[in-house]
């Protein structure tokens, strides 16, 4: 159970192990309807086990940071190196393009480590981190079916866990006090791994294949497509992590300067923050979208600047609000 405390805005005793339900769906439908994605990917599988012991323990017995970290870099590795899923290509991003191999697997699965936790920061209020996993899986989803049925694994893991997370949310967003439950930390780091993983795969199809039978893509823009559509978990880390060291205090200390929370202070409710929240950032999105063919680091940069705007927008809101008060 999640007890309330002084950060948290529920008042009772939630149970915070949703996320099992989450796993054993995505394990099941994957394997059914897409087995060939254990095939292609081999330690896809072992690294969704591994996260789910890791946190499941966490959300019984509260594990250190340090071990759960450990746990992090070992799914990271896995994924990275066994099966060789990394970001081996920048796009010109700083003028970067193609990158060493040992570069590219200590970056990707850097990536993966703030992906994972990004993921978890963002699971502050009822909805936000399924609803954001749905659409962030929805757009990977539909990216891949457009680009051949070479990527039907991976149109078919976006689906499943599209369902997987929709099933969840109703007893998450559920006001009944007997079936609310939450995805606790093993909700969020698995969720983080696979949109962390969905998203390297998206960038990596846009590099030209070897194989004769795969159609080849390029998008040049596509680390920018790819950070737009993660952008609300990515933009929330930076954000909190800034002003902690403004304020001269750790990076890794609990506050409330999370998007989310600022918009609890303008008196919204979850369901109404969580879809502004959502609003804002697929709009992102769109306008990435729209922009796709223009240079990659300024795409970037109007992706990153739109982002801490829909970050600090709030805060602004709420200090209007006080001044007409």
């Amino acid at each position: 159970m999640d007890e309330p405390g002084i950060r948290s805005s529920h008042l009772r005793k939630i149970p915070n192990l949703g996320a099992i339900a989450i796993f054993y769906s995505i394990a099941i439908c994957a394997s059914v309807f897409a087995f060939e994605l254990f095939d292609l990917y081999k330690f896809l599988f072992a690294s969704l086990v591994i996260l789910l012991y890791i946190g499941v323990m966490d959300d019984i017995v509260v594990m250190r940071a340090y071990k759960k970290l450990i746990a992090q870099v070992i799914v990271s590795s896995l994924i990275v190196i066994g099966s060789d899923v990394r970001i081996r290509n920048f796009f010109g991003v700083m003028g970067i393009y193609e990158v060493n191999y040992y570069i590219s697997v200590l970056f990707s699965i850097i990536t993966f480590i703030i992906l994972i936790n990004a993921f978890n920061l963002i699971d502050g209020i009822d909805g936000l981190a399924g609803g954001y996993s749905v659409l962030c899986s929805a757009m990977f989803g539909i990216s891949y079916f457009r680009l051949g049925s070479y990527n039907y694994p991976l149109v078919v893991l976006s689906v499943v866990i599209i369902g997987s997370v929709l099933a969840f949310l109703y007893y998450n967003l559920s006001n009944y006090r007997t079936n609310k439950i939450f995805m606790g930390d093993t909700g969020s780091m698995l969720l983080g791994f696979l949109l962390a993983f969905t998203s390297i795969c998206f960038i990596d199809i846009f590099i030209d294949k070897d194989l004769p039978s795969v159609p080849r893509y390029h998008l040049q823009s596509a680390p920018a497509v790819a950070v737009a559509i993660l952008i609300l978990p990515i933009i929330d880390t930076l954000n909190v992590i800034l002003i902690r060291l403004l304020n001269k205090k750790s990076p890794f200390d609990a506050d409330k300067n999370h998007i989310h929370h600022k918009l609890l202070a303008l008196n919204l409710t979850h369901r109404r923050s969580t879809f502004y929240i959502l609003c804002y950032y697929l709009a992102i999105v769109g306008v990435t979208y729209y922009f796709r063919h223009m240079n990659v680091n300024l795409l970037l940069l109007m992706v990153l600047v739109m982002g801490f705007l829909g970050a600090y927008l709030p805060s602004l809101l709420l200090k209007f609000k006080q001044s007409q008060d």
